[in-house]
């Protein structure tokens, strides 16, 4: 089986696996045991929620890894690669900051406040935001190259801190989402939030994959104008 074949198939499979993530997420899964429908019903955007903020994370983890690995070793390929990186992590955050005020406002009574996770998560998206529009204004080089590097990396630090918050700082967001009452997950709803998870995961490889192959044909065809013009 060539690449292309093997790549159809793996997006086919993607798209059966998503729509049986989301009827297991809204359908399949029982709900939790509140008072509130509005929270049971909220409650279940836990499953697009909680993925994509790991998701968000190690892509962010790539653009850190790609960044070091350009300033080190200057090819090409690892400065593409955090870029390609930084976009689907943007793509995964935003995801996570529109899920969770709709799950918020049943809870908390409110879309948004100003507490110490989602305050770090917002600037998170903030900094990733503006190596994308760093990487766009300036003219390609090494420049741009070696400033966007340093932003990729200083901006990763912000990651463990959107992580820890809850346990560095008194927040409201929970300490353990979504508790049974011995303190942890059910099996069916950890079977769940285990899928999802595969499933997102595979939904970031597929992006970052057509992404990356995007930006590098881009970047061979600009060097191919720049040849012809000269």
């Amino acid at each position: 089986m060539n690449k292309k074949v093997f790549f159809k198939a793996v997006i086919i499979l993607l798209g059966i696996l998503m729509l049986a993530d989301i009827y297991m997420a809204l359908v399949w899964v029982p709900p939790i045991k509140v008072e509130s429908l509005t929270e049971r019903i909220a409650q279940r955007i836990f499953y697009f929620h909680v993925p994509s903020a790991w998701l968000g994370f190690l892509a962010f983890f790539f653009v850190f890894l790609g960044s070091i690995m350009y300033l080190w070793k200057k090819v090409r390929k690892y400065e593409l690669l955090s870029a390609a990186s930084a976009e689907i992590g943007v793509l995964f955050i935003t995801i996570v900051l529109i899920t969770g005020p709709i799950w918020a406002k049943p809870v908390w009574g409110v879309w948004w406040t100003w507490d110490t996770r989602l305050t770090s998560s917002l600037v998170l998206w903030l900094i990733y935001v503006a190596y994308i529009f760093l990487r766009r204004s300036l003219p390609d080089g090494k420049k741009r190259a070696n400033l966007s590097s340093v932003v990729g990396i200083i901006g990763f630090f912000d990651v463990p801190i959107v992580y820890f918050s809850i346990r560095w700082w008194e927040t409201q967001h929970p300490q353990a989402v979504m508790a049974n009452g011995s303190g942890g997950m059910s099996g069916v709803m950890l079977g769940t939030f285990l899928f999802s998870l595969f499933v997102f995961t595979l939904f970031f490889s597929v992006l970052l994959t057509l992404r990356y192959k995007q930006i590098s044909l881009e970047d061979k065809m600009n060097k191919l104008y720049k040849e012809l013009e000269q």
